[in-house]
Parts: structure tokens; C-alpha cells; sequence
């Protein structure tokens, strides 16, 4: 990143947009009974957003039984294997079934879920439609922390926005009997456990089993293998990439939660440390640059203590969840930088730990140095 406004180029899919077209209405023909072939009336692509799927917006309409309906809709396709994609794989139909049982647990807003279809011909891979919902996002790129509405907000609203990110993650965690309800993200052993060796296994695919050893990954491994947290309750259901960048808002309410493909059952600290996490990795972005960035914003003295007020439960072994936090996200990043060497957007680096962007946050985590607040 250049410049503080810049915004990254990010590969994300090949697809021909007049191809998708061309799928898309005869697939949609077969899903809405329509007397005629539906009509797209618009079909684009996010310019910004993540890169472990793909995103298509469309509006259509239909006659059914003599009366023209349709509406605006959100594409959500699994990445193609030529996108050198961030995950070993990508569960959408798991996906699914969480919106899908988390709209019925509770009032948490969920976009609403129209059609899954697994059939990977269609599209080029296996995809969901929603609908679309109107709102504004604190965005990755280029981040939040430079410019926006974010930015330009008053501290007490972004207060406000940091308690609205903690209420979704409380009333996620509320849902009870976790494992019943979502069966598929349910195994042996505890939640955490499994969470941790999963985590190892996403490190080999993504990057060691082809000699990309990270170093520092590595011995943040081992670090929190040796340090294994407490037990702090039963395991809950965890968003998985709980931060305001996931939340639609209007205004400073959320109208719509989005991106769950990091769902997991375990212990609530996985969804409190990840906003905190993800927040200083861009604020200290910021300092590089010179930058005030928001210091006051997603505080973790304030999630805490917003967590605590609406449950009742006082996170525990936090700085442990924060370090496993940063080692998640040096996975990512990692593993960002290799698709971006891959398609010709970076250049390769001698030093492999220079491959997690953050390296010196998470060399602070592990050498207990880190200040927060």
C-alpha cells in the first residue's frame, strides 16, 4: 500500500461477465416458475471485498401467473481453483445452513436466503443467492482507518458501532444447544482443540506443504500450544470473522450480517479477540504511515467491558486469544501474498516471516509486549 487512500489490486475470479449472464438467466428460470425467461437488469461486481469468494449483484424480474415480480439479489460463489484461493476448501452449503439456523434462533438480521446450488457447472462453482440488502460498510479497502464515514464519525458513534458489533456477536453466542443446531461444525473433543489443529491444517496447505515455511507462524504454534488457555464455559457459536467490516449498517444500526464461512462452535474469546485483533492491524498501518488512524475505536477495554455488561460472562485468557487471533491472521496474509506474487501484484521477499504484514504485532503477542488501549 502506497499511499493511505490507495486501494490494493486483488485478483478475485476470471469469470465473463456475459457468460454469467447467459448461466444465470436460464438457472433462474428453473427456480422461480416464471411464464417467460427472467430479465437481468443489472449484473455487476464488487470492486472491493474479500478474495476467498466471489460476489455477484444482479436485479431481475419475471412474470409469474400473469404478475411481474423479481427483485435485487447478492451472488455468493465458491472460488474457482484458477483464483489460487485462500482456503483448502469452501463449504457454501455449511454456509447456508448457519444463515439459515441463525435466522431462525433469533432477530440477528440475516439477509434473506433464496437458493443454494451446488451444482458447480452453473457458474463455474457451487453458489447462494440472498437478497440484497441496502447499507453502508467499514471498509477493508483501502481501510477504515484513513478515510470514510468511519473516519469522519464522532467518537461516541463509533462507540456506538462497537456496540452493535458486540451485541451480534452476544446474540450469536446466545443461541443455545449449539451443536445440535449446526451439527457440521460440531466434532470430537473441545471446540478450541479442534479449532487449533484445523488452523495447523489450513498452515500446511496454505503455505508450508509447498516450502513456504513461515517462521514466525511456527513459533507462535508452538507458543500457544505450550501456553493452552483454561477452560471458560461451553463452547458457543462463534461467527468466525466477527468484526463491523461484516455488518450492512443503516446509519449506525446493522441491517444485515454477512460472511459466516468462518462459523465454529467453541469458546466465545475466538469472536471478542478478532475485531480487537483485526482493528490494531489496521491502525498500526496507520503509524506506519504517520497517520492518526482511530485509537478510539473497537478499544479492547471497551469490547470487555460491552461483552461483560450484556452477558454476564468476563472473557478470559484474552491475551492468549489475541495472539492465536494474529497467528490466524498471518495465515491469511501469508497466504495473501502468495496469490499476490502468483497473479503478478507483488514481488517475492527473501525474509519468509516478512510475509505476515503484521509481523511486528505478532512478534510483540508472543514476547508480551504488546500494549493495547
Amino acid at each position: 500500500m502506497s499511499t493511505p487512500d490507495h486501494s490494493w489490486k486483488l485478483t478475485v475470479s476470471d469469470r465473463d461477465d456475459d457468460t454469467v449472464a447467459a448461466r444465470l438467466v436460464e438457472w433462474l428460470a428453473t427456480r422461480v416458475g416464471s411464464d417467460a425467461p427472467p430479465r437481468l437488469t443489472s449484473l455487476t461486481k464488487p470492486k472491493t471485498g474479500g478474495m476467498s469468494s466471489a460476489t455477484l449483484l444482479f436485479d431481475a424480474e419475471w412474470e409469474a401467473g400473469g404478475e411481474t415480480t423479481g427483485g435485487s439479489f447478492v451472488a455468493r460463489l465458491a472460488p474457482e481453483a484458477s483464483s489460487f484461493p485462500v482456503f483448502e476448501t469452501y463449504d457454501l452449503a455449511g454456509q447456508f445452513a448457519v444463515m439459515t439456523g441463525v435466522a431462525a434462533a433469533t432477530d440477528i438480521p440475516v439477509p434473506s436466503l433464496h437458493w443454494l446450488e451446488t451444482d458447480p457447472d452453473v457458474l463455474g462453482s457451487p453458489f447462494f443467492v440472498m437478497s440484497r440488502v441496502d447499507g453502508r460498510v467499514c471498509e477493508d479497502n483501502p481501510p477504515y482507518v484513513f478515510v470514510g464515514w468511519v473516519f469522519d464519525a464522532i467518537p461516541e458513534e463509533r462507540l456506538e458501532l462497537t456496540r452493535h458489533t458486540v451485541d451480534v456477536i452476544a446474540d450469536i453466542h446466545a443461541i443455545g444447544d449449539p451443536a445440535a443446531k449446526f451439527p457440521t461444525l460440531d466434532g470430537p473433543g473441545s471446540g478450541l482443540r479442534r479449532h487449533f489443529e484445523a488452523q495447523k491444517a489450513w498452515y500446511d496447505w496454505a503455505l508450508a506443504r509447498d516450502g513456504y515455511r513461515i517462521p514466525l507462524l511456527e513459533r507462535a504454534f508452538d507458543v500457544l500450544e505450550h501456553s493452552w488457555p483454561t477452560e471458560s464455559g461451553a463452547d458457543v457459536l462463534n461467527w468466525g470473522d466477527a468484526r463491523p467490516g461484516n455488518i450492512l449498517f443503516d446509519g449506525f444500526t446493522p441491517a444485515a450480517v454477512l460472511d459466516w464461512e468462518m462459523a465454529a462452535i467453541g469458546p466465545r474469546e475466538l469472536d471478542l479477540a478478532w475485531p480487537i485483533l483485526i482493528h490494531r492491524f489496521f491502525q498500526d498501518i496507520c503509524t506506519r504511515f504517520d497517520q492518526p488512524g482511530l485509537p478510539d475505536f473497537l478499544r479492547r477495554s471497551d469490547i470487555e467491558r460491552l461483552y461483560t455488561e450484556r452477558t454476564g460472562h468476563v472473557p478470559q485468557d484474552l491475551d492468549w486469544y489475541l495472539t492465536y487471533a494474529a497467528l490466524r491472521h498471518g495465515i491469511v496474509m501469508a497466504r495473501i501474498k502468495r496469490r499476490m506474487i502468483h497473479f503478478g501484484e507483488d514481488t517475492d521477499t527473501a525474509d519468509r516471516d516478512d510475509y505476515v504484514m503484521h509481523r511486528h504485532l505478532l512478534e510483540s503477542l508472543l514476547d508480551g509486549t504488546c500494549e493495547w488501549d
